[in-house]
């Protein structure tokens, strides 16, 4: 018994899958037992979010400008940007839930969606087809579909047992009066019982199935009876119960599957984490890059309407002298307005970006008037196409399928289906559970002092003394005590309980159920595979295109403006009309519009390789502990 008891004991140390869990740990294991002990039923403090901006705002800010390039564009992102500091939490989530799985509770699962971000302006209006949250998508989770969308809580199997221990302390007193039918048994037609109990105990289960219960129960007893020998008396119990589960929950594969699988979502937060930095990175270069190209596309209107300001005074030169006709200064004059509209229109379209941007790059968003009313002076220029490597589609395919996170997540959530089944298939079997019970008992109290009523009237001894009972019952507390530990009074329990559902209509479909989900997961795998090929090869083709479109549209532009200055030569000498100037002057500004759009929809395609191969962070220089710390070194 006292081996089973040091046994009992250990399991009240805390599990080590709880001390891996430092910043919970930190709190739950700090100072002596007695302040360990208290700890245990205070809450945990979780520190608030901070809803400041970083000084690097601050210092990038001159003169009510914000003068940025792309690397602090990101750093901006890693420290401020309110999707990544929500996804920060992922994994403290998924260290609670492996606290919770180390008590033996079932988990309340993570959420494995992340969000994609804003969209860029467009003609449309600010965030043309997104909300203001930015679009939600993506890692395995897909987007927001409801309260409990990318939860995976575990609620079938076999019975995980409690894995904290629980220590009991019950105190009752009770004063009974009963009438009596007759007086042989008790020697009084009222029997007056005073009783007090009070137990202690701890009960502790084990991943092996295996249940002990332990329980140390005293009870005092005063009655009016004098057919009693002993009044009052003083009475214990001391039990050891041990209950093992050979069938259904057996073992530690099927009884840890709740801890496996909380460890295993811990690395999937950390992979959902990884995805976020991924996505948020991505949109953050896609947004600057498109203010970039927003700009360009302005300096173009600009060019355009001092082209065609130009064109307007030098024509109302020639009305002055005659040279001209009045219809002609006002189609001048109308390509002039028309410029203007069109400069109006990128204007507006490069503050909508720079309030998208800012809002993405910031805690407060577009609160602060100050930070409202700074422009956004971009220092980074989109990166022209120069001579590029070549390389093959299958290595990139082997790349993206080697370091994209979602390949390896999808993988762990194989596993967790596979760790799942075990405790559907462990139901599957009858309950046999056998147990063992050994009880110690003792007794011990005062001669009763309630005289021994005379129904014959023949004079006898009508009270009792030492020498009339039992001397080895004499006594106090003490007397039970020695009782217990010598064992005097022992009693042995063995038994089994088996329990067999007949027709376990259940279980079976809890088990077919589960491998169904097994099989729609490796599905679900396979068809990543395939779209992370597909996406790759896309993202190649795209890369190709774009830089084919561009070098066609350089060419194009240096064509036209060739062709401009031929036709303003021969408009010059009179052999030609306004109308010609003006189409060349119109075909001169869309070229020079896709000139800016192939550069853009270039660098838009190369982020898109870099993120469908997963190599975007490396490319941009971002390591991932800086942005789970939220402080970038750059």
């Amino acid at each position: 018994m006292r081996a089973v008891a040091a046994w009992l004991l250990l399991g009240l140390v805390p599990a080590e899958s709880v001390r891996a869990q430092s910043w919970i740990y930190d709190q739950l294991g700090r100072g002596n037992v007695m302040d360990k002990f208290r700890q245990s039923y205070r809450p945990v403090y979780v520190p608030g979010s901070s809803f400041e901006n970083s000084t690097r705002l601050e210092r990038l800010m001159r003169a009510g400008k914000i003068y940025l390039s792309l690397e602090e564009a990101v750093a901006l992102a890693i420290e401020n940007n309110l999707d990544l500091e929500s996804a920060r939490y992922g994994p403290r989530i998924a260290d609670s839930d492996i606290l919770r799985a180390s008590a033996g509770q079932i988990l309340r699962g993570i959420s494995t969606n992340i969000r994609q971000g804003a969209n860029s302006a467009s003609s449309a209006g600010v965030l043309s087809g997104a909300s203001a949250l930015g679009n939600a998508g993506g890692g395995g989770g897909g987007g927001d579909s409801g309260l409990l969308s990318g939860l995976n809580v575990q609620l079938a199997g076999a019975p995980i047992p409690n894995l904290d221990p629980n220590v009991y302390f019950n105190f009752n007193s009770s004063h009974n009066t009963r009438p009596q039918t007759t007086r042989i048994v008790t020697g009084t037609n009222f029997l007056v019982s005073e009783f007090k109990r009070w137990s202690y105990g701890v009960e502790k289960s084990y991943l092996s199935g295996t249940t002990v219960n332990f329980d140390w129960s005293n009870n005092v007893l005063q009655q009016n009876s004098p057919n009693n020998d002993f009044n009052p008396t003083t009475s214990a119990n001391v039990t050891l119960t041990i209950q093992q589960r050979l069938l259904r929950g057996f073992g530690l594969a099927v009884n840890s599957r709740a801890i496996r699988v909380a460890k295993n979502n811990r690395h999937v937060s950390d992979l959902v984490f990884l995805e976020q930095v991924i996505a948020t990175v991505g949109n953050v270069i896609g947004l600057y890059y498109d203010l970039v190209s927003f700009n360009e596309e302005l300096k173009v209107r600009q060019q355009a309407l001092q082209l065609n300001e130009k064109l307007y005074d030098d024509n109302r030169k020639r009305l002055e002298i005659g040279t001209v006709a009045p219809a002609d200064i006002l189609q001048a004059e109308a390509e002039v307005a028309a410029s203007r509209q069109q400069l109006l229109n990128a204007e507006t379209t490069v503050m909508q970006q720079e309030m998208i941007l800012k809002n993405v790059l910031t805690r407060t968003g577009v609160d602060n008037l100050m930070l409202m009313e700074a422009r956004i002076i971009p220092t980074t220029p989109l990166p022209k196409p120069g001579p590029e490597g070549v390389q093959p589609v299958q290595d990139l395919i082997a790349r993206a399928l080697a370091i994209r996170p979602e390949i390896e997540q999808a993988g762990i959530q194989l596993e967790n289906a596979r760790l799942n089944l075990k405790g559907t298939r462990s139901a599957l079997m009858p309950s046999f559970d056998v147990f063992a019970q050994a009880a110690n008992n003792a007794l011990a109290g005062q001669v009763n002092s309630v005289p021994i009523p005379n129904l014959s009237n023949v004079p006898n001894n009508l009270v009792r003394s030492a020498n009339t009972v039992d001397r080895y019952f004499l006594g106090g507390y003490g007397t039970v005590l020695g009782q217990l530990l010598r064992r005097n009074f022992p009693d042995y329990t063995v038994g089994f309980q088996l329990n067999m559902p007949l027709r376990n209509r259940s279980a079976q479909a809890d088990l077919i159920r589960d491998q169904l989900n097994l099989r729609q997961q490796e599905i679900t795998v396979r068809q990543l595979n395939n779209a992370i090929r597909l996406n790759v090869i896309n993202a190649h083709i795209a890369l190709q295109q774009t830089r084919a479109a561009w070098e066609t549209a350089v060419k194009a532009r240096e064509l036209q403006e060739r062709t401009l200055r031929g036709e303003q030569t021969k408009y010059e000498l009179g052999t030609s009309t306004l109308f010609n100037v003006v189409l060349i002057q119109r075909d001169l500004v869309t070229r020079l519009s896709a000139e800016a759009s192939a550069v853009a929809s270039y660098v838009r395609a190369r982020t898109n390789l870099e993120a469908v191969t997963g190599e975007i962070l490396t490319a941009h220089n971002v390591e991932i502990e800086e942005a789970r710390q939220g402080q970038s070194r750059r």
